[in-house]
């Protein structure tokens, strides 16, 4: 039974990780920390951390990790150049998982990705993606690793060819733009749809999430098996093997 900690346990994300973990039957809550807590005694009760807070606290927790080294499992989104560095800076002294989205589904649609970038390279690509109103990063992360993958299979340099908004006289579409289109509204968990475009023909991949609780699940699936893991920055294929 591996002793869980919650960082970030008020979020909507956090809320559904602990009733998660009520059910689970590997794992239970260890503590839950929101801010105003004590930092030290999530680190002292927790083998392995879960952290779905937001920018600031991830930034808090790996800062705090420099002298109390723990398995982490961050899936916080927005996360800036200096808190990305730090991750990768301590991932050589504490096993920590990264994901920007925790679905098996997303992670296979992000392999598809991959190939269908290099395969079709004459293919326009768009990018759209869906989130509740109170959602606060945009683009998502998803969509941008998503982005990554198809800039990636096609040798782009993702920043140099990101479009994130079309207004007024544009001009022609240029070839390799790799466009990502924000909505957000309602309570929609999370849809993301990258489509290849030709004269002619077209090709749309999408995935829909209809529940927090497949990214929760996921999330502790992650913890479970990071907690026995070597240190190193993990991502979501390391887990499945893909």
């Amino acid at each position: 039974m591996i002793n869980i900690g919650i960082f970030g346990a008020k979020g909507r994300m956090g809320k559904q990780i602990k009733e998660c973990l009520e059910e689970e039957n590997n794992a239970k809550i260890a503590m839950l920390y929101d801010k105003g807590d004590n930092i030290n005694e999530l680190f002292k009760k927790s083998e392995v951390i879960i952290d779905f807070s937001s920018p600031k606290g991830t930034y808090e927790l790996l800062n705090h990790a420099r002298t109390n080294s723990k398995p982490l499992v961050i899936g916080t989104t927005g996360l800036d150049l200096k808190t990305m560095n730090l991750m990768h800076e301590l991932s050589a002294i504490m096993p920590i998982f990264y994901a920007t989205n925790m679905s098996l589904g997303v992670a296979v649609l992000n392999y598809l990705v991959s190939k269908a970038s290099a395969m079709l390279e004459n293919f326009d690509i768009e990018i759209t993606e869906m989130h509740h109103r109170y959602k606060k990063d945009a683009p998502s992360g998803t969509a941008m690793t998503l982005a990554q993958s198809a800039a990636k299979a096609r040798n782009l340099d993702l920043e140099k060819v990101r479009v994130s908004s079309r207004d007024g006289i544009i001009n022609e579409r240029n070839k390799n733009e790799i466009a990502i289109m924000s909505l957000r509204g309602g309570d929609i968990v999370g849809r993301h749809t990258i489509g290849f475009y030709e004269n002619g023909e077209f090709l749309e991949l999408s995935h829909v999430a209809t529940s927090r609780t497949t990214f929760a699940k996921g999330a502790i699936k992650v913890a479970i098996w990071l907690q026995k893991q070597n240190p190193k920055l993990y991502s979501i294929n390391d887990f499945l093997g893909i």
